[in-house]
């Protein structure tokens, strides 16, 4: 994908992944082999082995290298690799909250280190903002070690088990029927999947099921997406295709792999929905980042013997909370996400903008995302931007306008 300095991120995603979605060839359309290994890794940092994450997953994929590893330049240096000759960078974006500034005294002097050099220290900055990278991948680097890949038997878990496990953290309600329909049901709250024999693979059954615990993140106790939507509508689409994202992440993750089979009917809606609304890649990766982190961290928290969030506890926490306010034209980081009071409206409601989309939203103090945002101010977290990892972006609240209860 050559890089268009004249367009948005976002845009060049949105019309190379169209591109691919009509040839079959996107990430979302690739299985896994009967090897168990994907034919394709998502990205991740070779100096730090984070992987990046949202938007920048499919800016990374599409430019469509083997190897899954990206560094900047400095990164390359510091390792003592070169970026060979004509090799051109790709772009990523990330929200940068702190800065590395050089530490000085109380007369303004420098600080050294015990080799003589300036003391770094990192600071938060007073507004966070959106910046770009540029990396390159492994394979226009020279110097850089094979990569290593492990097998499924080499792994530290087993990837049934961890499903199970992940499902079992969840406390969703599964329920398994013979026939072939495989759905979410918002106002039951329950899943519906085909029996387990009926797939020729245990890991088609458990990408199935990944893909509709993603629809679940949605209800409003958890995610609170707008995800009571018509078969065939903008918004159906819309919710598929970051199920699908987020399946693909959590598949990866636990090495349970991608089932794309199971939802190409929606390829051409979102098609349309790309080329009608080329952000909405970006919204997508950033929700299914947020898909991602919630399940996993019920499985972290499982792992851990604590106790997992459920309504009331949310509700529990919010009391908590009672003492500490939104305040007009504060900036608050909550989930890989920083949002701005804009202003207060009556009824106790807030006007909220994201800061990573621009996209403005009514606040409720009923609304868990309220109660959120408040731990968040009381408890900040300081996450150092750099092009290591990228930062997801972005969030969507829209009203529910239809009334279809089951998603596919």
């Amino acid at each position: 994908m050559a890089i268009d300095k004249t367009k948005a991120l976002h845009v060049q995603v949105a019309e190379q992944l169209i591109q691919q979605l009509r040839a079959g060839t996107s990430p979302l359309q690739k299985p896994w082999n009967t090897d168990g290994l994907p034919l394709f890794e998502l990205p991740y940092n070779a100096a730090t082995g984070n992987r990046y994450k949202g938007i920048n997953i499919f800016s990374l994929m599409l430019r469509n290298y083997e190897d899954p590893r990206w560094m900047t330049f400095k990164q390359a240096v510091a390792n003592e690799w070169k970026v060979k000759k004509g090799e051109k960078a790709s772009l990523i974006q990330f929200v940068k909250t702190s800065d590395q500034i050089t530490k000085r005294d109380e007369n303004g002097k420098p600080v050294l280190n015990e080799e003589g050099k300036p003391t770094k220290i990192f600071v938060k900055l007073d507004r966070p903002i959106i910046t770009t990278a540029w990396v390159f991948n492994a394979a226009q680097i020279d110097g850089i070690p094979e990569i290593q890949r492990k097998q499924i038997g080499e792994l530290d878990w087993n990837p049934i088990d961890r499903a199970e496990k992940l499902i079992a953290a969840s406390g969703a309600e599964i329920l398994n029927k013979a026939g072939d329909e495989a759905y979410y049901d918002i106002l039951a709250d329950n899943i519906t999947l085909p029996l387990k024999q009926q797939f020729d693979v245990p890991e088609k059954y458990y990408a199935t099921a990944l893909h509709e615990l993603g629809h679940w993140t949605g209800h409003k106790d958890r995610l609170d997406r707008s995800i009571m939507n018509a078969f065939g509508t903008e918004g159906y689409a819309r919710e598929e295709l970051r199920a699908e994202i987020a399946s693909l992440l959590i598949g990866q993750e636990l090495r349970i792999g991608h089932d794309p089979a199971q939802h190409a009917a929606y390829v051409g809606s979102w098609i349309k929905l790309l080329e009608d609304m080329p952000f909405e890649i970006h919204a997508a990766a950033a929700d299914a980042e947020k898909i991602f982190n919630y399940l996993t961290g019920l499985e972290q928290k499982r792992e851990l013997g604590t106790e997992i969030e459920l309504p009331s506890e949310i509700q529990k926490m919010k009391e908590k909370t009672v003492s500490v306010h939104l305040t007009m034209g504060e900036q608050i980081e909550y989930n890989n996400t920083v949002f701005r009071v804009q202003g207060y409206l009556k009824q106790g409601r807030f006007r909220m903008e994201d800061l990573g989309t621009g996209n403005s939203f009514i606040l409720s103090r009923s609304d868990n995302l309220y109660g959120s945002l408040l731990q968040a101010k009381q408890n900040p977290h300081r996450e150092i931007g750099a092009a290591q990892g990228s930062v997801a972006l972005g969030h969507q609240q829209t009203e529910n306008t239809a009334s279809n209860i089951a998603r596919r």
